[in-house]
């Protein structure tokens, strides 16, 4: 008999069976793997079964059952194997998922893994996932994060680049961290607005889902009562699946996950398997959360630490300020009223003095040391008024500008150019104008103590943020760095400093009213002082 398959036949060519096909050449010379594979679903060996039946062979009745039973085994362990094979790449994605969530403290890291897992084609498939989390309070689940395409177009593109790539789901989440975290929270926006629910509705979806800790596999969304129509038209999907989030039976939130570009039905298999990755990433989820709260809550005791150490380290500076002003005010009301009679008696013997009485140079040097002590006096009680500034808003270029006119003779008679640059329109500062005024005023008389004849001193305004700035340079000798050091003590007497309580007084002053005061080397050659002032009324000050 001629039979049409090849079955009988040891050895064939191409052109007797069409259906191996490019890449199972071994078939030609192997005949019992051919049948195996190829002949029993041929319809070639169907007619030849046929033909045998026929011809009333006796094994025409039991070889099609043998073949019958191979093909329904064969079927069923090929079933068996795809199962198999599907149960082992969820167990290794499992355990590389639950590696990262057990080690991670990092809540963008668990975010980004527990998502690209939920939407990667290495771990669950679905197209888009959203993570709606309770508040701190617990009184509203709201949307926090989206994952995944928009439209077609846009999977399209994710799916070529995913291809193009053969990360595991780690390496994923990684890089999904780190070039797309944050554009898919902007992306997704205005859907996570939306996503708003109060934890007390308890016929919402979300809430059931919560409430009974089982995963909600919702179908016909937009006819389903049991759906809200606005969760249905915000998402834009027929078919979602809701998995609830529960760590030690906390409720940390839920995860929407759909397929809104490939339609692909959502299987209770796919629902077991989620419901399997729900309580690591629960878990991980509130982790890294009361981590990163921890975190800020370390953060701010350590920023309030430091700011208690500051304020008590200005306490004790204030607390020796206020003894020395009060010591020195003592001191000079009890010799101011001696030295005032020492200074007018002087001054009226000097007066009725004639040109050529002998005395009359005593009297001027009499004269000129009781001014100077005079000085000394008003320095000392301009540091002691400093610890009791009366504040109000004032204009800063008025008070620059009187300061300087009071002291352009004084510029002119040193041979020194005074030079004013005033911004226009400043707003008022918060600050005590007659402190003040003594700081530029002070100031100025420093750089001219210092500095040669001839030289130049300019004198400006501008504004900073929040702040105006006045700020008085000199073309003289830069100040040193010791120099500098030194200015927390008053009376100093140096060379490079000057004499007097100036220097001193303007930084007490200006930091007791909070205000920052700076000394920078001028380009050039010479000083820069900067006193930045409030321009918001500050807090009131306490003695």
């Amino acid at each position: 008999m001629d039979w049409e398959c090849c079955w009988k036949k040891k050895e064939i060519t191409a052109a007797e069976c069409p259906f191996i096909a490019e890449g199972e050449e071994v078939l030609y010379g192997a005949l019992q793997q051919r049948i195996m594979e190829k002949c029993l679903e041929c319809p070639r060996f169907r007619n030849d079964m046929e033909r045998l039946k026929d011809s009333g062979d006796p094994l025409s009745g039991i070889l099609p059952l043998v073949v019958a039973e191979y093909l329904e085994q064969k079927a069923k362990m090929a079933s068996m194997t795809n199962f198999v094979n599907r149960k082992t790449r969820e167990m290794r994605f499992l355990h590389e998922l639950s590696v990262v969530l057990q080690t991670s403290m990092d809540l963008d890291e668990v975010l980004s893994v527990a998502m690209t897992a939920i939407t990667a084609g290495k771990g669950f498939g679905m197209n888009r996932a959203f993570l709606l989390m309770a508040d701190k309070d617990r009184q509203y689940l709201k949307g926090y994060l989206g994952v995944g395409p928009r439209n077609y177009e846009e999977a399209w593109q994710i799916w070529q680049d995913i291809d193009r790539t053969n990360d595991s789901l780690h390496g994923m989440a990684r890089t999904f961290q780190k070039t797309k975290l944050l554009s898919e929270k902007v992306k997704f926006q205005d859907v996570l607005e939306k996503l708003s629910v109060p934890l007390t509705d308890e016929t919402h979806i979300l809430n059931r889902a919560l409430r009974g800790k089982k995963p909600v596999l919702v179908e016909n969304a937009f006819h389903n009562p049991d759906v809200d129509p606005e969760l249905a038209a915000v998402l834009g999907v027929d078919c979602f699946l809701v998995m609830p989030l529960i760590s030690r039976k906390r409720r940390i939130g839920v995860i929407v996950a759909d397929n809104c570009v490939t339609h692909k039905p959502i299987t209770v298999q796919d629902m077991q398997s989620m419901e399997t990755f729900a309580f690591p990433v629960a878990f991980a989820l509130e982790r890294a959360s009361l981590y990163e709260r921890l975190r800020e809550e370390l953060s701010k005791l350590t920023a309030a630490n430091v700011k208690l150490k500051e304020q008590q380290e200005l306490i004790v500076k204030m607390e020796k300020m206020a003894l020395v002003g009060k010591i020195t005010s003592s001191i000079a009301h009890s010799i101011r009223n001696p030295l005032m009679i020492i200074g007018g008696f002087a001054r009226s013997l000097l007066k009725n003095s004639d040109e050529n009485d002998k005395r009359r140079a005593q009297i001027e040097t009499i004269v000129a040391e009781a001014k100077q002590l005079e000085n000394v006096l008003a320095e000392v009680l301009s540091y002691s008024d400093s610890l009791f500034p009366a504040m109000d808003m004032w204009d800063v270029n008025q008070l620059v500008n009187s300061v300087y006119v009071e002291m352009l003779e004084r510029l002119k008679q040193r041979g020194i150019d005074g030079h004013l640059d005033q911004t226009t329109d400043l707003p008022m500062v918060w600050i005590d104008y007659k402190q003040i005024s003594y700081c530029v005023r002070a100031l100025i008389i420093n750089s001219m103590e210092v500095m040669a004849d001839n030289g130049a001193i300019w004198l400006k305004t501008s504004r900073e943020g929040d702040c105006v700035v006045v700020e008085i340079s000199d073309n003289g000798p830069a100040m040193p760095e010791e120099i500098r050091e030194s200015l927390t003590t008053p009376f100093v007497d140096t060379q490079e400093l000057g004499s007097g309580s100036g220097l001193p007084v303007c930084r007490a002053i200006l930091e007791r009213h909070g205000n920052e005061f700076i000394i920078e080397d001028r380009p050039g050659g010479g000083t820069i002082y900067k006193m930045k002032l409030p321009i918001k009324k500050g807090e009131p000050m306490h003695e």
